[in-house]
């Protein structure tokens, strides 16, 4: 054999044979030194698990300890992309929990679908490792909560995979909008216009996939977890689940987080909003997938709207945005790299302000650095910070949710005393009706508008919205009640 196939091999059969043995005590929470080895295990290895993977195999003194997946089909890739660093080969495991068992793993890293995020977040604390968490850090406001408590219970460092908050130049942006400089922030505008044409990531029309025995290597009861037992098709497995409220959270809980997350910065001091409304609906051709595919979610902060736009369609970009944000102050908008003066269509730098915060780096290499000192008020992006822009996410999502089918007319799309938001859903519809999309009653949905309580997390005296906060769980893959 050749050096890098005898290399291949061995880490195969290896990773598919060896018998682990596993001890069963929590690792420990000191500080850990620059040549300290950090052991990770990887938790989903499709899509982001390729960038978790290459992210840690770029680091000294960081070891992948295990690869874990339900479908045994997604291992060959992930021990190539280590072959091809030289690095030892990784165990690989269909149930994150035998990881967990080992007192000497110090972090799970995960990428799976958006139900297992908070559990498994959960499950790591209790288990004494830290834990980097893609976006969404939830499936539901509930067990995101119970997702930071874990973290403050059990002294974890718990980062979450919204990158851009390791830009300096978003922090600068909202030491802009906090400054004045350009008069108040009026409008701050999340954009998640992303066609995912006909491939596997399609937010169009997904077809119907008939029910079907799971693929031999796929432990459909893990890839399950969380969510009720349901029969296995093809539009789930994989990345067709964000389509359907069991396992996803739709384009706004999907790319949207990124976005939602940025909006949110950029208004001065923002966590929960006052109130929500969103309108929308789904636009296909009577296929499978539940989520919408054209949402506008209204958020009220006061001085300030946070807008929100989720397109599935092919759509025109706005204000040349297409996945973004734009700031609409009392000076004028930014958007992209320029700003817009009042009355004026020729774009100019945008005002220099720097930021106290001073960031930079990997989002990854933080996270790391942070397992290493202990010191979780260096994260970038704690999962407190993930929780709330999350937790906008699926706010607009149960106020969709909630509502009613409707025939969209221009009265039913004016929001009262919002100019904004009109114009928000008055463009949408006008993108739908040029994708060849009509309204007839029963795919218009105009959502109900829901007051929040941001000391509870909760809607008062809206016993059918606070039942949405949360999911009825499948044992054993059970998030608590409280912590």
């Amino acid at each position: 054999m050749t050096r890098v196939s005898r290399r291949r091999f061995l880490q195969t059969s290896l990773a598919t044979a060896a018998t682990i043995t596993i001890a069963g005590t929590k690792s420990s929470a000191r500080v850990m030194g620059a040549n300290d080895r950090i052991r990770i295990a990887v938790a989903g290895l499709n899509g982001r698990g390729e960038s978790h993977v290459g992210a840690y195999l770029g680091m000294k003194n960081v070891e992948i300890a295990y690869l874990v997946d339900p479908d045994k089909r997604t291992y060959q890739k992930r021990l190539d992309q280590i072959a091809r660093k030289e690095r030892p080969a990784a165990p690989c495991l269909q149930d994150v929990r035998k990881a967990l068992e080992d007192k000497d793993l110090n972090a799970v890293s995960i990428a799976t679908p958006n139900h297992w995020h908070a559990l498994m977040t959960i499950w790591a604390c209790e288990a004494g490792k830290d834990v980097y968490v893609e976006k969404p850090c939830s499936h539901n406001i509930h067990e995101g909560r119970i997702a930071v408590e874990m973290a403050r219970k059990h002294k974890r460092v718990v980062q979450h995979g919204t990158q851009n908050r390791s830009s300096q130049g978003w922090a600068d942006l909202a030491a802009l909008a906090k400054s004045g400089k350009l008069g108040k922030l009026l409008v701050s505008r999340g954009l998640c216009y992303k066609d995912g044409g006909t491939g596997g990531s399609t937010r169009g029309d997904i077809g119907t996939k008939p029910t079907k025995a799971p693929p031999a290597d796929l432990d459909f009861n893990i890839w399950l977890g969380p969510a009720q037992e349901q029969l296995y098709h093809e539009n789930l497995v994989h990345y067709r689940w964000h389509w359907f409220w069991a396992f996803g959270n739709g384009d706004a809980g999907n790319q949207g987080v990124h976005e939602m997350d940025k909006a949110r910065w950029l208004i001065p001091g923002a966590t929960w909003p006052k109130s929500v409304v969103s309108f929308g609906g789904r636009y296909a051709n009577n296929d499978q997938a539940e989520t919408p595919n054209a949402l506008v979610s209204v958020f009220d902060y006061g001085e300030t709207q946070l807008i929100f736009e989720t397109r599935g369609l092919k759509s025109p970009a706005f204000r040349g945005q297409t996945v973004g944000n734009i700031l609409h102050f009392e000076e004028g908008v930014v958007a992209g790299t320029k700003f817009y003066p009042k009355g004026k269509d020729e774009g100019q730098p945008i005002p220099k302000v720097a930021s106290d915060v001073k960031l930079g780096g990997n989002h990854f290499t933080n996270f790391i650095d942070c397992v290493r000192s202990r010191d979780t008020a260096k994260l970038h992006a704690d999962i407190e910070v993930g929780h709330v822009s999350a937790g906008l996410c699926h706010l607009g999502n149960i106020s969709y949710r909630l509502g009613k089918a409707s025939s969209y007319d221009p009265k039913l799309g004016k929001i009262v005393g919002n100019e904004s938001g009109t114009d928000a859903l008055e463009r949408m519809a006008e993108h739908l009706k040029d994708s060849g999309i009509k309204f007839d009653g029963k795919n218009f949905f105009a959502g109900r508008k829901l007051d929040f309580d941001a000391k509870t997390e909760t809607f008062p005296k809206d016993s059918e919205a606070n039942a949405l906060l949360t999911r009825k769980y499948r044992a054993p893959f059970t998030v608590p009640d409280k912590v």
